[in-house]
């Protein structure tokens, strides 16, 4: 395949940079959540209180279709690097990262959060790290015993490897639980803000990637953030959903002419909330208030972290990206060490929410995290930086992609690709800078967007996508059919091959191996 020329390429973006503000160079704040559906934010129609989120969305800009790999871990992989998963692996081989990039143009570099990969992001180009190297772990307690005073943690198997910030330590170790009242969405933000007060009198910008765990399961959250939520999913899945995709159409980011709202998908082993009883309603009900509740700590977190940028005068040049891994999680996992009577929510349950949450979480979009469908793989984007962009009401609806961020982040950090990198072999980003985007202007891309993970692959190019969940491919067009209802693949058989041949191109490209029909299996960090 060709690829637009990397020097061109970053001409252009270093010069759209330096037409865009004569600003210093900003502070940059990436924050990612986990497993968050598309309309749980305020801003996206939902009825979760997100207040921050939202304030940051009317005073910046609003991308309806924000682009993901559809899991954890090649998300992360992806954003962090600048280029498709398949290029590369959990150790991030042959790729540079953000810290690598703009540690040597100036920036401090922290981390706070989940990783789920294989090393210490100290060793690559990050100055601080706190947080996990697994995927999911419980929210109250880390560890493998009880902290003092509380019960026994729920988890899914042993615990995850931490790396604790110790000044001269960085090795990994487990988490051991000391304060019972430890809570990992707020940890997380407490670390970022005490780096923000140990260097605020640097001259030196900042890059600060937050990554939060919230909202995946184990569903755990505070009793009084769960008790807002009282009463509110009483009703169930459907007039939820419906509400959320009223406040949408009035939003203005959805158009009901072409994004009609396709009937709720249950999956293979949901029961309808009307073959419920009435304790198995109140347990699906609850659950989603704890979802919410979750949520709504993170937006509190982010008002912390906001409050904390102002005080210090920072936030009018903090470049803020907010956006999660992938669409909301279908998955109700198997869980080995429980107490199967501990109350939902506290930290000896383990309880997911299912694929019928999960369909009203992604409203309107279809299907649910793993997958290459529009509800897996698109995420709400809100970007912030007064200093740097204008506010717009309206929504940007381009498709874009993790792999731009890299080439942004490079390009408003004045910083040179690979960087400090030690890999050999560097793959170049696939991605390109959305510094067009942020001056009202629209991104120049010259090859399709592409996707697969485990049954899932995807291909879109321009209105057209492309996809599959096994091995029959679906075709839509995404500007009248945002919401994937009509399949005109058997109408346009010609187009469905020509987009399998550049979808199987981009593999090989990536890969080096033709495709077989089947996706080598990747032995992710649990």
């Amino acid at each position: 395949m060709s690829h637009f020329p990397l020097l061109s390429r970053l001409s252009l973006i270093f010069g759209l940079v330096a037409g865009l503000s004569a600003a210093a160079r900003p502070n940059i704040l990436i924050i990612m959540v986990d497993d968050m559906g598309y309309s749980d934010l305020g801003c996206f129609g939902g009825e979760i209180r997100t207040p921050h989120l939202d304030r940051l969305a009317a005073n910046g800009l609003k991308f309806s279709a924000m682009y993901n790999t559809g899991k954890c871990y090649p998300t992360r992989a992806s954003l962090l690097t600048g280029v498709y998963f398949q290029r590369t692996d959990t150790n991030f081989s042959h790729t540079a990262t953000l810290g690598e990039v703009v540690r040597p143009a100036g920036y401090h570099t922290w981390w706070s959060g989940k990783h789920h990969a294989k090393f210490n992001p100290v060793t690559r180009g990050f100055d601080r790290y706190y947080g996990l190297l697994g995927g999911a772990q419980n929210h109250f307690n880390p560890g493998d015993g009880p902290a003092p005073g509380q019960p026994a943690p729920a988890r899914k198997g042993d615990a995850n490897r931490w790396s604790l910030d110790v000044a001269g330590a960085p090795d990994l170790t487990n988490f051991i639980p000391q304060d019972p009242k430890y809570y990992d969405t707020d940890a997380f933000t407490d670390r970022a803000l005490g780096w923000l007060d140990e260097y605020q009198h640097s001259d030196k910008p900042f890059l600060l990637y937050l990554a939060y765990t919230a909202p995946h399961w184990p569903l755990q959250a505070w009793p009084e953030d769960i008790a807002k939520y009282k009463g509110v999913y009483d009703a169930g899945y459907e007039p939820v959903r419906q509400a959320r995709y009223q406040r949408q159409v009035q939003l203005g980011l959805i158009d009901p002419k072409t994004s009609p709202l396709p009937p709720l998908e249950s999956g293979r082993k949901a029961a309808k909330w009307e073959e419920l009883s009435t304790e198995e309603r109140r347990k699906e009900a609850h659950s989603m208030e704890i979802y919410a509740a979750m949520v709504d700590r993170v937006d509190q977190n982010i008002g912390r972290l906001l409050k904390r940028l102002e005080a210090q005068g920072k936030l009018e040049n903090t470049l803020i990206l907010f956006l999660s891994d992938n669409g909301a999680c279908a998955e109700v996992p198997k869980v080995a060490y429980v107490d199967p009577a501990a109350p939902m929510g506290t930290v000896a349950s383990y309880v997911s929410y299912g694929p019928n949450w999960a369909s009203v979480g992604n409203t309107p979009l279809r299907k649910w995290k793993s997958t290459s469908h529009e509800g897996g793989i698109a995420t709400p984007l809100v970007v912030h930086w007064p200093a740097g962009i204008k506010p717009r009401s309206d929504w940007n609806h381009e498709p874009v992609h993790l792999i731009d961020i890299m080439p942004t982040v490079a390009a408003v950090a004045g910083a040179n690709y690979p960087g400090a990198s030690p890999e050999t072999a560097i793959s170049r980003p696939d991605g390109v800078s959305l510094l067009p985007a942020f001056k009202g202007e629209a991104v120049v891309r010259n090859q399709p967007l592409f996707f697969q993970f485990n049954k899932g692959s995807a291909v879109r190019d321009g209105p057209w996508k492309l996809v599959r969940l096994g091995p029959t491919w679906e075709l839509y067009h995404l500007a009248s059919d945002r919401t994937e209802t009509h399949d005109l693949a058997a109408k346009r058989p010609e187009l469905v091959k020509q987009m399998d041949a550049v979808w199987r191109a981009w593999w090989k490209d990536c890969t080096g191996q033709d495709w077989t029909g089947t996706a080598p299996k990747e032995k992710e960090n649990e």
